[in-house]
């Protein structure tokens, strides 16, 4: 029986799952969640939790926070002003019953400090991207000038050395690309073995949702957070250009100055439901997808449904979109994205949808657990 426990031949080995925050629902959650599934009564650690997400998607579940969960909740929801204490609370963290903790980080869990005989397995969804090679891009948005520019740098170089030594505490590492797996490699000198999450769920889901009948694909699709790094502002200059219809899905704090600089036929929905999200997939002639990910989990729901993707050649996407599923820009500059989106159009009807979903088969859920319970059978055969 699957369950917090793991039966070896003499004992069971108590199991616990740990998640950086649950305060909002995306890609490195959705993976969480088939985590979760491999282990249904596994207790879940993590920073902070929103009641309203947890209810929703990790319902009845055992769910422990760090002290930022004993926070008034007004303050709570101003967690990242937190952020020089995110170490602390990561390693106050008290996982000293669990024989096996699996980590899902995206910056922080990684960091959890585990006892002698416990065997931890971090599952990195990328090393902390704003303290390494995306630093001086994260200064730029936060402003940080003069005496507030000091500050900020001093705090990104202690974040830097403590990423780096909470790097070197899990027993294994994992990765989610092989991109993420050179980045690994690059900044915390170890090996990282490459899983690649299960991206297909949203897929397996839309069976439940009743397809809107003689759908037309008539628009060009934007799936994401509305945050510079994302550089949907290029996407936006580029169709003010082409003059092609645009829906852009998702908020964020950019999402303000981009409605102000888009024309009238581009569209932002912000927020939806998955099974709003899944009639935006279907309804799309492309994914437009510009930014530099470790994965691409957007990538990989469009071509699930027979859409193809256009998008920045860098990064984990392009060991998603292979030959016959999208189109790369090389650069975000809005005239080159724009050239891509021509080049798409030039050969649009050549595009197979059968090929696109045949593509993304091999990032189902069901190989992820796989390969994942393959993994953690052989760490435990041998401990």
């Amino acid at each position: 029986k699957v369950n917090s426990f793991i039966m070896t031949e003499n004992k069971p080995k108590k199991v616990a799952l740990v998640h950086d925050f649950l305060v909002s629902y995306g890609g490195a959650e959705r993976v969480f969640q088939e985590l979760c599934e491999m282990y249904p009564k596994a207790p879940i650690y993590t920073l902070l939790a929103d009641p309203k997400m947890v209810g929703e998607h990790f319902k009845g579940r055992d769910i422990r926070t760090s002290w930022l969960g004993k926070l008034p909740r007004f303050i709570q929801k101003r967690y990242r002003l937190f952020l020089p204490f995110f170490p602390a609370a990561v390693e106050s963290l008290d996982l000293r019953e669990f024989d096996l903790v699996i980590s899902s980080s995206g910056a922080w869990s990684k960091g959890i400090i585990t006892r002698l005989n416990t065997t931890h397995v971090a599952y990195l969804h990328s090393p902390m991207r704003y303290a390494w090679d995306y630093h001086e891009n994260y200064l730029q948005e936060l402003g940080a000038r003069g005496r507030r520019s000091i500050l900020t740098r001093m705090l990104m170089s202690y974040l830097r050395i403590w990423d780096k030594q909470a790097a070197e505490r899990p027993d294994v590492l994992l990765a989610n690309s092989q991109f993420t797996a050179r980045r690994i490699k690059k900044y915390y000198r170890r090996e990282a073995q490459v899983i690649y999450p299960g991206a297909l769920s949203l897929f397996e889901k839309s069976e439940k949702f009743l397809e809107v009948p003689g759908i037309q694909r008539d628009y060009f699709l934007v799936v994401s957070r509305l945050t510079r790094s994302k550089k949907i502002e290029a996407v936006v200059d580029a169709f003010n250009k082409l003059g092609l219809p645009l829906i852009v899905v998702g908020t964020g704090p950019e999402e303000l100055a981009l409605r102000k600089r888009a024309s009238a036929h581009i569209q932002f929905v912000g927020f939806v439901e998955d099974h709003e999200l899944v009639k935006w997939y279907r309804g799309a002639r492309a994914v437009i997808f510009p930014s530099e990910e470790d994965f691409g989990m957007v990538a990989v729901e469009a071509l699930s449904f027979g859409v193809p993707v256009i998008g920045l050649e860098y990064g984990g996407l392009r060991e998603i979109v292979v030959p016959g599923t999208g189109e790369f820009f090389h650069t975000t500059a809005p005239e080159i994205v724009a050239e891509g989106v021509r080049r798409f159009l030039a050969q649009e009807g050549q595009y197979s949808e059968e090929t696109m979903k045949e593509s993304v088969k091999r990032f189902s859920k069901a190989k992820f657990q796989e390969e994942m319970k393959k993994l953690l059978d052989g760490l435990i055969s041998n401990s």
